[in-house]
């Protein structure tokens, strides 16, 4: 669990650089802050932080070595995430003659590989990212879980590898530099991130489902996992009763640790199907009523402004209702103005992505929420992560418009609105260099590459056709951008995220849901809603689906003027040399600051270039062009 880093080199024998391996495992401090470990031998050299959920003792540390009874060493892995499954793999293994030291998943993980090879990682359920040394045949194995819950980095050399959970782990490897050139500037601003690529130069992500074998010949990429197209017979009636039990069978296997474990709690269909399952087995177990968690802003209920696509009522109401009717005891996490325009704040959620972000006081927000997560004694939650992706719950997965688009359908909805038309956070950066970048045929390209990649079941129709491309995008190339950003909020204070809407066998399962039952007589995610609808209150069961909350008030858009302005007037900026001369002098000279539903989306522009120039100084870009 926590995260990983380590180093592979065929010509050089790593054993004497511990201190660069515990430098590059000292960057992912946040992640781990309850131990870290280091295994160097020959030409391998793994690392780890340890945030302690299963296996809280000294038998639960990382990295995890197999040893014959003669003193051989035969592999070593370290992990990240939370293997749901381990207990049952443990089972089965113990039953083949498998013995354990500890009660940890890594230790399971490693005796699995040692029973089924690579073919292990079919075996394993749950969110993991795995760097596995095999000593005999002198292989590492680099792998992710199936979505990409949990993320993974690489940067090949050319005698080896150099791998961590997040960049900033490579970067801190003397042989590697923080340069940054156009593909890394496209896919910066490309709301539509490819599998595989990086901002920075000669980095690469491991693929989600994907296993990448090293070897001294050289490296593999190999896929163990898609999503399955078939064919989908059963009644409507036995679909919801199937996605209740898949839900259910879910959040009991996230819910796995020895730790208490949390539920953020919007007052959403997501969230509070997943709080009042999660309460059933607490409560079922004896360990008491569940905690549950929200976010909200000092005066937002009060003063709140619908948005006709993004948000309709405010979160508050909703998450108290559904709190009282499931029994959680519920903490409402208060942000306040102070906390939204903290510049550290802003600066560490930079940091914690290793790249600029248009989401400003949302990203500060989120990373706020987790520190007081974390504060209040939980170290892992439960979130609704994912589930519109798998249920189409976002309104742009059945709008005409934009799901029939010719690129993306959040990139068609992007485009109707001037401040995101290149993508998100882009309209202030240089036009000629936009131009030449080509923003937007990147991300087109990018859509039609994805779109053969989509497999189908004879005699879909026309319509069906499309809904499951729509999907499939969404889960292959939508959702890993959120994964990724949760993951790294939530781990930024040390909190492990579950999310059990990526549970393998429920996201197989409703992938291949006819649309139409997903969306009975138009109601957004009936199949989910009808799957718990007894479980919840009636008003939050009928709520219209919410997008996560940016402050609507104005004295935040002044806060983000004030200091772009200040930024945009500075010649000696660091990213002076980037932006739009034109489109800054029009945002300098507009009498009023963004405020209002739709804020965010004005906001984002110069968010991004606050983050821009953050990064670029902090990081010391190399940008090549």
């Amino acid at each position: 669990m926590s995260a990983i880093a380590g180093w592979v080199d065929f010509e050089r024998d790593l054993s004497p650089q511990t201190d660069i391996v515990e430098a590059m495992a000292a960057t992912l401090a946040h992640r781990g802050p309850d131990g870290q470990g280091t295994w160097l031998e020959g030409h391998a050299a793994l690392a780890h932080r340890r945030l302690a959920l299963l296996d809280v003792t000294d038998t639960g540390k990382q990295p995890v070595a197999y040893t014959t009874e003669g003193g051989t060493t035969v592999a070593v892995l370290t992990l990240d995430g939370a293997v749901t499954n381990h207990t049952e793999l443990r089972s089965e293994l113990a039953s083949k003659g498998h013995r354990f030291t500890g009660g940890g998943d890594a230790e399971t993980a490693l005796h699995a590989y040692l029973e089924w090879g690579t073919d292990f990682l079919s075996r394993l359920e749950g969110l993991f990212a795995i760097a596995l040394w095999d000593v005999r045949s002198q292989e590492l194995l680099l792998a992710r879980d199936r979505l990409g819950v949990k993320p993974l980095s690489y940067h090949p050399t050319p005698t080896g590898v150099i791998f961590g959970s997040e960049p900033k782990a490579i970067l801190a490897h003397p042989d590697v530099q923080p340069v940054v050139d156009a593909d890394g500037l496209r896919e910066l601003f490309a709301h539509s991130r490819k599998p595989g690529t990086a901002v920075y130069r000669g980095m690469r992500e491991v693929i989600p489902g994907h296993v990448l074998v090293v070897r001294r010949p050289g490296s593999q990429d190999r896929r163990y996992w898609s999503l399955p197209a078939r064919a989908h017979t059963d009644s409507l009636d036995d679909t919801v009763a199937t996605v209740r039990r898949l839900l259910g069978d879910a959040v009991v296997s996230h819910l796995r640790a020895d730790v208490p474990v949390g539920a953020m709690l919007s007052g959403g269909i997501d969230s509070s199907a997943l709080t009042a399952l999660a309460s059933r087995t607490a409560n079922a177990g004896g360990a008491g009523p569940l905690r549950s968690f929200s976010v909200n802003f000092t005066g937002y209920t009060e003063n709140f402004e619908p948005h006709p696509t993004m948000r309709a009522t405010p979160d508050a109401p909703f998450a108290a209702l559904a709190a009282e009717h499931i029994g959680s005891r519920h903490t409402e996490i208060l942000l306040d103005m102070a906390a939204l325009t903290d510049p550290e704040v802003h600066a560490t959620s930079l940091r914690v992505q290793d790249a600029p972000s248009p989401l400003g006081d949302m990203d500060v927000s989120l990373i706020q929420f987790f520190a007081r997560l974390r504060e209040a004694g939980f170290a892992a939650v439960l979130s609704g992560e994912t589930a519109d992706e798998v249920f189409n719950g976002y309104f742009w997965a059945y709008d005409a418009k934009h799901s029939n688009s010719q690129t993306f359908p959040w990139v068609s909805f992007e485009r109707g609105h001037d401040a995101a038309a290149g993508g998100l956070g882009t309209s202030m950066v240089d036009r000629q260099l936009r131009k030449e970048l080509d923003f937007i045929g990147y991300a087109d390209q990018h859509y039609r590459d994805a779109l053969a990649e989509v497999p189908h079941v004879d005699g879909d129709s026309p319509e069906e056709r499309r809904a499951r491309e729509v999907t499939y995008l969404a889960l292959t190339r939508w959702a890993p951008t959120h994964l990724d950003r949760a993951d790294r909020m939530s781990m930024a204070h040390g909190v492990q995220l579950r999310p059990p809407f990526c549970d393998r066998a429920l996201v197989e399962y409703v992938y291949n849901v006819p649309a139409a039952m997903k969306r009975v007589d138009g109601v957004e995610k009936s199949l989910l809603r009808s799957a718990v609808a007894d479980l919840l209150p009636e008003a939050v069961l009928r709520r219209k689906k919410s997008a996560y909350p940016a402050t609507q008030e104005a004295a935040y858009g002044d806060f983000v003027r004030r200091r772009f302005t200040e930024l945009a007037t500075d010649p000696n900026a660091a990213v002076a040399g980037l932006l739009d001369a034109s489109a800054t002098g029009t945002a300098l000279t507009s009498d009023n600051s963004p405020q209002g539903a739709f804020a965010w989306v004005e906001r984002a522009s110069m968010e991004m270039v606050l983050q821009l120039e953050t990064w670029m100084t902090e990081y010391r870009i190399d940008l090549r062009l």
